[in-house]
C-alpha cells in the first residue's frame, strides 16, 4: 500500500553549494500526489516542484529540480533516496531556501527523521514500475542499464573506479529488500577531493562544504579525523545518489540497475530514456504481479 508519514517533522541545515540555510518541514500529503517541494521563502505565484525526472535543470554535483515558472531547489537526492529507502511515495516537502540541507553529507538524518515522525500506511495500493525491455545511457566510460527482473523490488549493481589509492576500485551489488537502505547504504557520505575546492567555488560550488559534511580526499589520505564509516563507503554513496534519482521516475522500479562510473547526469538520462520508452516498462501493482505469477504445477493422481 501507498505510504506517507503520520505527522510533519522538521529539520534544518546548510547547502552543500549555496552555503545558505534552510529550513525543511515534512507534511503529510493524500494518495496518488506524489512528492512535492514547495518554496515557501518566495512570493512566487507557483512555487510547488514535482519530484520528477522531467523537472531535473541541473545534475552538476547534485540534482536540481525546476517548475514551469523556473522556481528550483537543488541537491534533492539524499532526501529522495531516503523516500525511496523507507517506502514514502506521498509526501510535502516545504522548504525556505534553495537547496536541501546536505546534513551529514548522507542520507541517515533524513531517515531518521522520517522514522520518527512515523510511517503511515493509506488505502491505496501502491504502484511500481516494471521494467519490461533493457535500457541503456553510454557516454565514454560511463554506462547505466535498466533491466528486466522476476523481482518486485529494485536490484542495484555499481562500479567506481578512481586513480585515488584510497578509492580505486569498488562495486557492490545490493536489493532493495525492506531495511536494506536505512542498514547498508543511508551512512554513506558524498565526497570529494582537496584539489577541487577552489575550482568550485569559483563557479560556485561546494561554498557550504566541509568535513562536517564531506569526505575529502587529499594526497591519497582521508582528512576527515573520524576516517571513514565502511572501506566502501565511495561506491555505497554512489548507489544511494542512484536510489534518489531513480525515484524520480515518480514511483519505486522493479528491475535491475547496473552502473559503471555512474552519476547525476547519467542517471537522469536513464530515466528520461526510459519514461520516453513506452514499450519498456509498465505499470504494476501486488494484485497485478500475483495475476501474472504462474499457478504453481500440480502432482499427477
Amino acid at each position: 500500500m501507498q505510504q506517507t508519514i503520520e505527522r510533519p517533522a522538521v529539520c534544518a541545515g546548510i547547502g552543500v553549494h549555496s552555503g545558505e540555510k534552510a529550513r525543511l518541514v515534512l507534511k503529510p500529503a493524500p494518495v496518488g500526489s506524489g512528492v512535492v517541494f514547495r518554496r515557501t521563502d518566495l512570493d512566487a505565484t507557483d512555487i510547488e516542484i514535482r519530484a520528477h525526472a522531467d523537472s531535473v535543470s541541473d545534475t552538476r554535483l547534485g540534482t536540481t529540480l525546476t517548475n514551469e515558472a523556473g522556481v528550483s531547489v537543488a541537491v534533492v537526492e539524499h532526501l529522495m533516496a531516503a523516500l525511496a529507502g523507507l517506502g514514502v511515495d506521498n509526501l510535502i516537502i516545504e522548504i525556505d531556501g534553495p537547496e536541501v540541507p546536505i546534513m551529514d553529507g548522507s542520507s541517515a538524518v533524513y531517515c531518521e527523521l522520517l522514522l520518527q515522525a512515523g510511517l503511515k500506511t493509506q488505502a491505496a495500493p501502491r504502484r511500481r514500475i516494471r521494467i519490461l525491455e533493457r535500457v541503456e545511457i553510454i557516454d565514454g566510460p560511463k554506462r547505466a542499464t535498466l533491466s528486466p527482473s522476476d523481482d518486485t523490488v529494485l536490484s542495484l549493481r555499481a562500479r567506481i573506479e578512481y586513480d585515488d589509492s584510497v578509492i580505486g576500485i569498488q562495486q557492490m551489488a545490493l536489493r532493495m529488500a525492506p531495511g536494506m537502505f536505512a542498514r547498508d547504504l543511508a551512512f554513506a557520505r558524498t565526497y570529494g577531493f582537496a584539489r577541487d575546492v577552489d575550482m568550485l567555488r569559483a563557479i560556485g560550488l561546494a561554498r557550504g562544504g566541509s568535513l562536517d559534511n564531506a569526505i575529502v580526499l587529499e594526497d591519497g589520505a582521508v582528512m576527515n579525523p573520524e576516517g571513514l564509516r565502511a572501506e566502501d563507503e565511495f561506491v555505497r554513496h554512489k548507489m544511494l545518489d542512484a536510489v534518489g534519482d531513480l525515484m524520480l521516475t515518480g514511483a519505486p522500479i522493479a528491475g535491475s540497475y547496473d552502473a559503471v562510473q555512474p552519476g547525476h547526469a547519467l542517471n537522469n538520462a536513464l530515466v528520461r530514456k526510459l519514461l520516453a520508452t513506452p514499450s519498456a516498462w509498465c505499470w504494476e501493482t501486488d494484485v497485478d504481479a500475483m495475476a501474472r505469477r504462474p499457478e504453481p504445477a500440480r502432482a499427477a493422481v
